[in-house]
Order: C-alpha cells, then sequence, then structure tokens
C-alpha cells in the first residue's frame, strides 16, 4: 500500500504586519464575552463569521472595534496572544513583531496598564511555549488625531520596555500621514521604531509622506505604489520594506480579483516585498494560508516563497540597518545580531526573545 506524501512544513518565516485584535476568533469573542457579561449582537461564533462580508475598510473597521468590546481585562490579551501564538508557529513564523491599537481599549475605559501586563504576560507565556519571538508595536488611530496620538505616546513610554516601535492605522483616506509628524518625532527622539499603513485605500502620495516626513522604516501594504513609477524606483533602490496582505486586500475589496493582487509585479520591480495576514481572524487566513493563496492563485514558485520568507527575516527589526538596532530582547533571538534563530535539526526553534511583560 502506497502512503500520500506528507504535506511538507510551513517555510520559516517572520510576520511583520499582524494585528492583535484581528485575531480575535469568533469562538474566543464569545467565550470572552461570557466572561465579562459583554454582549455580542449575534446569536453565536458562526452567526458572527458570516458578517465578515465586508464592503470597505470602514465597513471592516466597524465591526473590529465592536468586537473588540469583549477584550477588558489582562487575561482577555493574555489568552488572546497565546492563541494567536500558537496558530502562526503552527504556519513557520519564528518571529512576530505585533501591532495593537492602544487607544481603542482606552477609549472603552481599559487602563493601559491592564492591556500591557496581558499582553506581555501573553507573549511571554505563548513565546515559551511556540518558540517564537515576538515585539510589540503600538498603533495610532488616524482619525482620533494627532493630539490623541501624542498623548497616548506620553502614557506608552511609561511602558518603554515593552514597545519596540509605534506605527498608523485605522481609516486612510482623509487622514494623510504629514498630520502625525510631531509624534512621530517624539517616537524617534525616544529611539522607537516607525512604520504607517500608507497606500492601501490611501494614494501613493501618502507613501511619500509616511517616508519623508514620518521616518517610517517600513511601509504597511503600500501596493499602490505601483501607480508612481519615480516612487516604485525610490522603493526599490532604498530596498524599503513592505508588507504586504493578499488575503487583507481581497476582502476589504483594494484588490477585486486575485488577477489585481500585485505580488508578482512588485517583486518584478525589485521591491522588498513582505506576506503577512493582517487580521487574520476576519480575513480568512493566516500568514502561511496567505503563502499558499499565492502559489495556488498566482502561481508562484517554491523559490519564490522561500524568498518571500527570507524578506520577512531581512525586513524585521532583528536585521540591522541606518538607525535600526534591534532592542536587546529581540536579538536575544538572533544569535549573530542579524538573522534570528534558527530551528535545529530536531525542528526545535531558537530562543524565543520575552518580553518583560
Amino acid at each position: 500500500m502506497t502512503r500520500a506524501p506528507l504535506p511538507a512544513a510551513p517555510v520559516p518565516k517572520a510576520e511583520l504586519h499582524l494585528h492583535i485584535e484581528g485575531t480575535l476568533e469568533p469562538g474566543l469573542a464569545f467565550r470572552l464575552a461570557e466572561r465579562n457579561g459583554v454582549p455580542l449582537p449575534y446569536a453565536g461564533p458562526a452567526e458572527l463569521a458570516a458578517a465578515y462580508a465586508f464592503t470597505s475598510l470602514r465597513s471592516f473597521l466597524d465591526l473590529y472595534y465592536a468586537t473588540m468590546a469583549v477584550l477588558r481585562r489582562a487575561g482577555d490579551f493574555a489568552d488572546l496572544a497565546q492563541a494567536y501564538l500558537g496558530r502562526a508557529a503552527a504556519q513557520g513564523v519564528r518571529h512576530a513583531e505585533i501591532f495593537f491599537d492602544p487607544q481603542a481599549h482606552l477609549a472603552r475605559g481599559v487602563p493601559l496598564a491592564e492591556v500591557m501586563r496581558g499582553l506581555g504576560e501573553g507573549l511571554a507565556a505563548g513565546g515559551e511555549r511556540f518558540g517564537v519571538s515576538t515585539g510589540l508595536i503600538a498603533c495610532f488611530l488616524r482619525d482620533s488625531g494627532p493630539a490623541g496620538a501624542l498623548d497616548c505616546l506620553h502614557q506608552l513610554l511609561d511602558y518603554r520596555g515593552q514597545i519596540i516601535g509605534v506605527g498608523l492605522d485605522s481609516a486612510e483616506v482623509g487622514y494623510p500621514p504629514e498630520l502625525f509628524a510631531d509624534v512621530f518625532a517624539a517616537a524617534a527622539r525616544e529611539g522607537l521604531h516607525r512604520v504607517a499603513h500608507a497606500g492601501e485605500e490611501g494614494p501613493p502620495g501618502y507613501i511619500w509622506q509616511a517616508l519623508d516626513v514620518l521616518g517610517a522604516e517600513r511601509i504597511d501594504h503600500g501596493v499602490r505604489c505601483l501607480e508612481d513609477p519615480v516612487l516604485v524606483r525610490r522603493l526599490a533602490a532604498d530596498q524599503v520594506p513592505l508588507t504586504v496582505c493578499p488575503l487583507s486586500n481581497l476582502r476589504l475589496r483594494v484588490a477585486r480579483s486575485w488577477a489585481d493582487v500585485p505580488v508578482r509585479e512588485m517583486l518584478e520591480a525589485g521591491l522588498l516585498v513582505t506576506i503577512n495576514s493582517d487580521d487574520p481572524a476576519y480575513f480568512g487566513g493566516y500568514v502561511d494560508d496567505n503563502f499558499q493563496a499565492l502559489a495556488r492563485e498566482l502561481g508562484l514558485d517554491d523559490d519564490t516563497l522561500r524568498q518571500l520568507a527570507a524578506n520577512s527575516f531581512r525586513a524585521s527589526f532583528l536585521a540591522p540597518g541606518p538607525g535600526r538596532a534591534a532592542p536587546d530582547r529581540l536579538r536575544r533571538a538572533a544569535p549573530d545580531g542579524q538573522r534570528p534563530a534558527a530551528p535545529d535539526p530536531q525542528g526545535r526553534a531558537g530562543t524565543p526573545a520575552r518580553d518583560p511583560g
């Protein structure tokens, strides 16, 4: 009797564009709702999942923030973080630089101390259990304005040892990056890394602003860069990382079909493309699901997928670069200060970097 070949293990990779709140699976959402006495306007997990038929970024964000109401206490954030790391490790993730939205929790009356304690404990425990090193990036909500972002940064500095950088997310159109110049300058003075969502629903000009006004070291999404050949040449020459999220682009109608997902064109232009899952609980797949979809739908071969995985480590803040020294707890995941610890021949991951919690 001939045995079917075992499926190949997912290629080791880093994930650089992942919103921890976007990993809140329907089942966990209902368990936390019951724990915290928070009503959800759905009969159960299946009905909630059926609501994930988004027509735009705004339609997604409305449901995303509403469901986030179940996150109330440190234990909720710890459970969320550990659940993500378990799924990520199974998909080949060895290092994750994870976004979170502190303003969204503060606005609901959840103390920042609860958020930070829960994420710290969850990432430390999950990192130890699953062999994934992590870094936290606090994202500012565009539609909460620059003054709110600056106030949030001042609060975050009490937890300076737990975060490696700041980002910019939420509704893009109408909130150009230049509005947040002061808060990003303040973050730079504190030695924090800077990334920004730009060129997803917003125009290529937002990418220019993220680079030249905010000093962004990575561009999150960035798919609309292809509309500006001069910008493409700059991104390629400077090897600015782009954290592309194919399944997200399809679910949010940034791309109308797989034919409009520009990963192949971006690679052919010499861009430093990485593949990520964004908000996987809502968009139909975690990071290796995105890799497999690219192989299936766009015909990307194994060599290209391995290159995309290598790009993810190169683009991470484990890697050196101008003004990009990794914090000590991330360097511990990379023995030579440049690469994350590789799995040994028995498949054990390298020592994870632990957040102090």
